[in-house]
């Protein structure tokens, strides 16, 4: 890797924490610029001009190139080493599981978390209001995959962690503040206690 890395993150979002995480597995020292997103932090002219003209943490800086988006910084990081197979097919299948993890599943996670445990239920919008049990059914629909799947697989593709089990961690293990119950879900909770055994595991800030 060339270049210093710096992540612009805000500590309390898992997707910030996914690299956190990888880099922190893999021994990769990062330094931190923090940002609080509910202040506005990253919408300031200054960070969409010099950071993320899409407003947007985290973003994985190296040396003096950007890199927005949570599973391309970990990509970034983690090409090369145990976390990405060496196997063409289960190269795919981890992209395979980030993309589920990005569309499937970190919306509807990540978004009640948000609102419950940041904005607060009291503070929602009427528009809010009327997703929240869309977002509960989709999440409840991507865990049960999830289930399904580690039912049968200690992790999501081939016989050790790679970067799909790290992105589909960082939410996951933190959803019950969503209002989800992983007691449901055995398998994810076996799989989540294989996740925190690992070396380099950091817990989320």
């Amino acid at each position: 890797m060339s270049g210093n890395l710096i992540l612009h993150e805000d500590p309390r979002s898992g997707n910030c924490y996914k690299i956190r995480l990888t880099a922190a597995m893999l021994g990769v020292p990062l330094e931190r610029r923090l940002y609080d997103i509910m202040n506005g932090e990253t919408r300031t002219p200054e960070f969409l001009s010099n950071v993320n003209a899409n407003g947007r943490i985290p973003v994985l800086q190296i040396g003096d190139r950007f890199l927005p988006e949570s599973n391309a910084a970990c990509w970034y990081l983690a090409e090369g080493s145990s976390l990405v197979p060496a196997d063409r097919f289960e190269r795919a299948d981890m992209l395979r599981w980030m993309f589920f993890e990005q569309y499937t599943h970190e919306p509807n996670f990540a978004t009640l978390r948000f609102w419950f445990c940041f904005v607060g239920e009291a503070n929602l919008t009427p528009m809010q209001r009327d997703q929240i049990m869309a977002k509960r059914a989709g999440g409840e629909a991507a865990l049960s995959v999830m289930e399904q799947h580690l039912g049968v697989h200690d992790w999501f593709v081939g016989s050790s962690a790679s970067l799909s089990d790290v992105s589909l961690y960082a939410y996951t293990h933190v959803c019950e503040a969503g209002g989800f119950r992983l007691h449901d879900y055995p398998a994810i909770c076996r799989w989540l206690e294989r996740i925190s055994g690992l070396p380099g595991y950091v817990r989320m800030d």
